[in-house]
């Protein structure tokens, strides 16, 4: 007989969430600016199809990030065929940059920026891959338009211990429009977070999730130290074998060591106990995984 359990409560600010470390923080952006971000970065943002595994991913995306003197720009890898070209910010990114930046207290430099076309649109539970992130800085996601529910979900292995047939547990967030979600590293390390699709229609949604007709559009700020020089040729920083500019390596496509950074990120998706040194410690110049003609 199978183990009855009620759906999870939904949860917002002052409540735990996770490990503790991650928040939902309301009204980031004023009034002014969030009335017009979305109609805004519809029109300013460089949209791509991005590809996994040679299929297209179920929304828009977009990277922007901080350029700094020699041409150099940060890179955020994780599990896709090719990563989209960065572009500088744009301007109403850029704003809404600076007051994420006074909230965080900690620098921003790369945004990975994602359009929900309709409740179709999801991405599946998966951890942040943390190889460029900073070490000890948090990650954060900005939400405008229609409202749309993050789940939390622990890790497989974080079950030990627990009686066998135990749910494992769960949250919701419900992320409003003109809202931010902080993304703790312990709550990264020991949850998985998705946001599922929704195709209910639109006439049965509340008015949260009908704004901006169904549609929503996400901005994951990151502070990146791994640097691509201004020709995409070589990479170097924290998540590159050549630590610093002086040290950058030549980029890598495709190839061995591909497949071992994106056994890498299986690790980091099913492991609670992640040794970010043994596994990235030694770097990895890998940039595109599948190289597309």
């Amino acid at each position: 007989m199978l183990r009855q359990h009620a759906s999870p409560s939904s949860l917002g600010p002052g409540d735990k969430i996770g490990e503790g470390d991650s928040e939902l923080v309301l009204n980031i952006l004023p009034s002014d600016l969030a009335e017009i971000a979305f109609e805004n970065m519809r029109k300013e943002v460089a949209w791509n199809v991005m590809y996994h595994r040679g299929g297209e991913v179920p929304r828009l995306v977009a990277v922007e990030g901080e350029v700094v003197a020699d041409g150099s720009f940060p890179i955020y890898r994780h599990p896709a065929d090719e990563s989209p070209a960065l572009h500088p910010f744009s301007p109403t990114v850029s704003l809404i940059r600076e007051h994420v930046q006074k909230v965080l207290k900690h620098p921003v430099n790369h945004v990975l920026i994602q359009h929900y076309r309709s409740g179709a649109d999801y991405i599946s539970e998966h951890s942040d891959k943390t190889i460029d992130v900073v070490r000890g800085s948090r990650v954060v996601n900005v939400s405008l338009g229609a409202q749309r529910i993050m789940t939390l979900r622990l890790k497989r292995d974080g079950m030990d211990g627990r009686e066998k047939g135990t749910p494992r547990p769960s949250q919701k967030i419900p992320l409003p429009h003109n809202s931010m979600f902080v993304l703790g590293l312990e709550t990264n390390a020991k949850w998985l977070h998705a946001i599922n699709h929704n195709k209910r229609p639109l006439h049965l949604k509340s008015p949260e999730e009908q704004f901006m007709n169904g549609e929503r559009i996400s901005l994951t700020f990151r502070h990146i130290g791994t640097f691509l020089t201004a020709d995409e040729s070589q990479i170097y920083g924290q998540g590159a074998k050549g630590k610093t500019r002086e040290t950058a390596q030549p980029v890598v496509k495709g190839t061995e060591e591909a497949t071992k950074l994106l056994e890498a990120f299986g690790k980091e998706n099913q492991q609670s106990d992640f040794d970010w040194e043994a596994v990235y410690g030694e770097g990895s110049d890998v940039l595109h995984f599948t190289p597309r003609q």
